[in-house]
């Protein structure tokens, strides 16, 4: 056998149904849409989630409404109390906390938010400080210094 000679098995194809050539083809006049109503109109029909006016499924589940907002970005968060562990005058960065414990990945960008109080001055490098917790490390005499998140890490 070769590829030329494969062919499909009989009665396996169908000619295709040629509607509204005539009442002699059988398919003529309603052309198979039966008579009158919206599926029976040309660009009639309703959309897929129509229910018949049944609340549909998308509007009864509170999860499925909204949108997802693809540029979100996702922040490892550490409180400022939590930088109490380091020494005076230690330079904090995401590697550091990593090795500590405190964020799981370097994959995300680090926020320190102002959640309690800074015991010593220490200087802080990561990517975003909330307004409190920049304050309170500058108050006790640190630093709040920001720096780039590259993506690909």
């Amino acid at each position: 056998m070769r590829v030329h000679e494969l062919c499909p098995a009989p009665g396996a194809r169908h000619s295709r149904k040629r509607v509204g050539r005539g009442d002699g083809s059988g398919h003529g006049t309603y052309s198979g849409r039966g008579l009158k109503g919206q599926k029976s109109r040309s660009g009639g029909g309703v959309r897929p989630s129509f229910e018949g006016g049944q609340l549909p499924l998308v509007k009864r589940l509170p999860e499925k409404r909204g949108f997802y907002n693809r540029f979100r970005v996702e922040y490892s968060v550490v409180s400022i109390a939590g930088l109490s562990r380091f020494s005076e005058g230690t330079v904090i960065t995401p590697q550091l906390l990593k090795e500590h414990g405190m964020i799981k990945t370097l994959k995300k960008p680090v926020k320190i938010l102002g959640d309690g109080e800074v015991k010593q001055p220490v200087t802080v490098q990561v990517h975003r400080f909330s307004r409190s917790a920049r304050l309170k490390l500058e108050a006790g005499g640190g630093k709040a210094e920001e720096i780039e998140y590259a993506k690909a890490q």
